[in-house]
């Protein structure tokens, strides 16, 4: 199993710097406001180096939800939170928002180490760490156990994948935006495969992959949204597909939708359901969309986020997300 070596600079650095450069993942764009985000510590033993930030809004009611939202590379905690729309979700509809930041001390370009299996594996690395955020928040705003949720845009989406694969007893729903099935990527030369190219896994395949890494678990497992834009190189439309597989396959709903609606933006929504009929996964495919996570900046309902470098106006992929998992 790879571990990292968070000391040494040498080649490894220039991997990662050259994979941020080639895959076009995140100029950082001008500062955010972060009034209200409270950096915390002490969450435990943190293994994989992190910081937590949170935003809870004022009055929070005890037993409200839990949204843990994750940056993309070279991006930070203050730049989601100014940007995403979860701080106006979470003011507007009660819940607290935890906002995991890496930095180059882990990875060059401050991405989250999704390729790497000592930072995705159960019990490990960074995705202990942001399952100890979870944990700590739970417990410190008394939110609800049951109703926790993670979401992330790219290297922040294809981590998030990772955690709902190692911990669907944490969460309860996830949200990967531009990003990749979990367990696709064990290396980095493994990353440039599933960033662009299609490894041709079958459905059951990639639900072998996540029954893998959850520790036997048998269900019920996460609800998850997919967001990708037809117009990515950076991380291909593919991976949209094959997260669809894997989670459809996870949840034995086979990969035909039950529903297909238009929404804002130009985006599909596609949708996927158990045998109550509930939508368990959902897939948002934003036509001619590059990179990014899509918002829509405004007062209205429906609308919330910041437009930005990798945060193109389209709609707010938020507000449907956590439409979604039913925090609205």
């Amino acid at each position: 199993m790879a571990v990292r070596d968070r000391t040494r600079a040498r080649p490894r650095a220039v991997l990662f710097a050259l994979f941020a450069l080639v895959a076009g993942m995140f100029a950082a764009p001008a500062s955010a406001s972060a009034a209200g985000l409270t950096q915390v510590t002490g969450f435990g033993s943190n293994p994989g180096n992190l910081a937590m930030y949170a935003y809870v809004p004022d009055g929070l009611p005890a037993g409200a939800p839990l949204v843990l939202a994750l940056h993309g590379c070279t991006q930070s905690a203050s730049d989601y939170h100014g940007h995403s729309g979860w701080a106006e979700l979470a003011d507007a509809h009660g819940f607290a928002v935890v906002y995991p930041q890496t930095t180059s001390v882990n990875n060059a370009n401050s991405c989250f180490n999704w390729f790497q299996s000592g930072d995705t594996a159960r019990g490990q690395g960074e995705a202990l760490s942001v399952k100890q955020m979870a944990d700590h928040a739970t417990a410190l705003y008394g939110t609800d156990p049951d109703r926790v949720y993670v979401t992330g845009l790219s290297a922040g989406g294809a981590m998030t994948a990772g955690l709902l694969a190692a911990y669907p007893d944490v969460f309860a729903g996830g949200s990967i935006a531009a990003g990749i099935p979990a367990g696709c990527a064990r290396s980095l030369v493994d990353a440039y495969t599933c960033m662009y190219v299609s490894p041709g896994k079958t459905p059951q395949q990639w639900g072998d992959l996540a029954r893998a890494a959850s520790g036997g678990w048998s269900g019920p497992w996460p609800r998850v949204a997919i967001w990708h834009g037809t117009g990515d190189t950076t991380v291909v439309p593919a991976n949209a597909t094959e997260s669809r597989d894997q989670w459809t396959d996870v949840w034995g709903t086979g990969q035909t939708p039950a529903e297909t609606t238009t929404l804002p933006g130009g985006t599909t929504r596609a949708s996927y359901e158990d045998a109550s009929g509930r939508s368990v996964v959902e897939t948002y495919t934003i036509s001619g969309m590059a990179h990014g996570l899509p918002v829509d900046p405004g007062t209205a309902a429906g609308q919330c986020g910041a437009t930005g470098t990798y945060y193109p106006d389209r709609l707010c992929s938020s507000y449907y997300t956590a439409q979604f998992w039913g925090l609205i």
